[in-house]
């Protein structure tokens, strides 16, 4: 992903995340509130330690010692109290937060231009959604929770310490600049590491989903060594970066431990002589023992907060940057309910990468209800045109119009309604059948249209058989059914669309000869008043289209009938006549 010159302060990162946690201030402040608490009664009770040993132990106020335990019992009642509402508030935020930003990156996923996808490794953007996301729980409201319950323990000790010996107490005064240089520097290794270990993660995921997708390939070709030992060598970097961050972590927090433990060490030393010579009392003494170990926790957990902070950061920039990235363009206004399905296509030239064109001064004419063919050698350009119709590409020069207007005036939404596509390489999702026939159209879809699309593509004997009929899973991507099962899936897909044009590429090339048969009469009739766009590669089968156009290199070479085209003795001719001898010769 690329930088953004906005995103590398971390206060803003921070400041933009926070805005999430903004949304839920009523719980935030309650968490705070409790957490303060929390916090005061620790400090309460070194303090408290004071009057206990010099009231009640060296002075034998057997009172005040019969109602200690009834107070220490029900100040922790209420300090148990105030963690969980601190604890359970906090925790409600930071899921809510996550639950948010995994919502807004799915729906922005979804309004992404098609470039992203071609560049984007799928294993990177489930990493952002899972790993990422993750981390930022780490930076948004448990970080804040743990500063203001670290620093309100903090104040709380250091008013207890300098009520009971404001002299000694400036001593911690002199290790915070060294504590705070310390801090610093960890911060911002830590935040280097996180995000090469966001990197790390992206490439690890992309592996195992590569693996796990792939793997009838894998073992049909033997390529389990070489997986094994490419995962193994993304693990250990990714532990390698792992072990960075905790060595960083780990000697920031001993080093800032270290520092308050020399303070701690010369504070006993003076008070051991301030208590020889009676300055302080006994109790005066522990509570200054006591406050100075209970100190060590809240710095280590500032200390640790921080690191926890830039890795959440860390995450952060990289949800940002994604979601940052703009959407596909949508600035068409034209509501379009069913169109007649006339297209046109005006001098259209494109290229995927600015060096090299893909097409190349496109130009053709399709009238409403016409068949028209794509066929060529693959690398052509005949998916790339495709595309371009219901404008997952945008950025093309010259014009694409549908009914006389130009597509980019057609709202996205309307635009795609009317395409039905039937390619070779079919999606299916992990669903009934039932829910993968009726995909996209689950509000107009019932159980009686269903049924006549799965029978209109042959698929309903087939169905019959299943003991859950309609409701029976597909597995991954239809992994359950076989390849021609999966294509008439499709197929009754599209004719439950009942879109104005269609489009098949390659539709009838998993099927069997009998079961081509079948779908072509299906195809036949379900063509009939519709714009139909054929890509194929087997010209048999586009022998009756109303007009053929011959693709090569992004360039149309010939455009006719059937008949025309074999009569002009081009390219088309030659393509038929190899493939007709290769069909007499198998």
């Amino acid at each position: 992903m690329r930088d953004k010159p906005a995103l590398g302060n971390a206060w803003h990162i921070y400041c933009r995340l926070f805005g999430y946690v903004r949304r839920y201030g009523h719980y935030l402040l309650l968490a705070l509130l409790a957490s303060m608490l929390y916090s005061g009664i620790d400090a309460w009770f070194a303090s408290f330690i004071k009057p206990l040993v010099n009231r009640g132990l060296v002075g034998k106020d057997h009172d005040f010692l019969q109602r200690v335990p009834w107070l220490v019992m029900a100040v922790f009642m209420l300090r148990g109290v105030a963690s969980f509402v601190s604890n359970y508030n906090i925790s409600s935020v930071s899921r809510t937060v996550i639950l948010k930003l995994r919502e807004d990156i799915f729906r922005h996923l979804q309004r992404l231009p098609a470039h992203y996808y071609d560049n984007a490794s799928s294993g990177g953007i489930l990493s952002l959604i899972l790993f990422s996301v993750e981390q930022v729980a780490n930076a948004s409201a448990d970080v804040l929770t743990t500063a203001v319950q670290a620093t309100c323990l903090i104040i709380g000790l250091l008013v207890v310490m300098f009520y009971t010996s404001w002299k000694l107490s400036l001593l911690y005064f002199i290790i915070m600049p060294v504590i705070l240089v310390i801090m610093r520097y960890t911060s911002q290794r830590v935040r280097r590491l996180s995000l090469s270990i966001q990197t790390t993660m992206a490439h690890l995921t992309h592996i195992a989903e590569e693996n796990i997708e792939g793997y009838r390939e894998v073992r049909s070709f033997g390529g389990e060594t070489y997986e094994m030992a490419r995962f193994s060598k993304a693990l250990r970097v990714n532990r390698q970066r792992e072990m960075k961050v905790v060595a960083a972590r780990s000697i920031s927090t001993s080093s800032v431990q270290l520092a308050a433990a020399l303070a701690l060490a010369i504070t006993l030393f003076i008070a051991a002589h301030d208590i020889y010579h009676s300055i302080l009392s006994p109790g005066s003494f522990l509570v200054l023992i006591a406050t100075m170990l209970m100190l060590l926790k809240p710095l280590k957990d500032l200390t640790s907060m921080q690191n926890r902070l830039y890795r959440g950061i860390a995450g952060a920039q990289s949800v940002f940057e994604m979601l940052d990235i703009p959407p596909e363009e949508d600035s068409g206004t034209q509501v379009l309910a069913h169109a007649r399905g006339e297209l046109e296509l005006r001098h259209v030239t494109f290229a995927y990468t600015p060096e090299r064109n893909v097409l190349h001064d496109i130009s053709f004419h399709v009238q409403p209800g016409e068949v028209v063919a794509f066929v060529g050698h693959s690398g052509g350009g005949k998916s790339t045109l495709i595309s371009l119709l219901p404008r997952f590409y945008n950025d093309y020069f010259g014009d694409i119009l549908l009914d006389g207007k130009s597509v980019r005036e057609y709202r996205l939404q309307d635009l795609r309604h009317q395409f039905a596509v039937v390619s070779q390489s079919i999606t299916l999702f992990n669903d009934t059948i039932a829910n993968n026939i009726a995909y996209g159209q689950f509000a107009t879809a019932t159980p009686e249209t269903i049924r006549a699309a799965a029978k209109a593509a042959y698929l309903l004997d087939f169905i019959e058989t299943l003991p859950q009929g309609f409701d029976t899973l597909v597995g991954e991507d239809g992994v359950l059914l076989s390849g021609g099962q999966r294509q008439r899936l499709a197929i009754a897909r599209a004719i439950l669309k009942n879109a104005p044009i269609l489009i098949l590429d390659e539709a009838t090339s998993a099927l069997d000869t009998e079961s081509e048969r079948y779908i072509q009469a299906a195809l036949d009739t379900f063509m009939r008043n519709r714009t139909t766009l054929v890509i194929a590669h087997r010209l048999s089968t586009v022998e009756h289209a109303n007009r053929i156009i011959v693709m090569e290199k992004g360039h149309i070479i010939e455009s006719g009938s059937h008949a025309e085209l074999l009569a002009k003795e081009g390219a088309y001719a030659k393509l038929y006549r190899l493939q007709f001898r290769d069909a007499r010769t198998t």
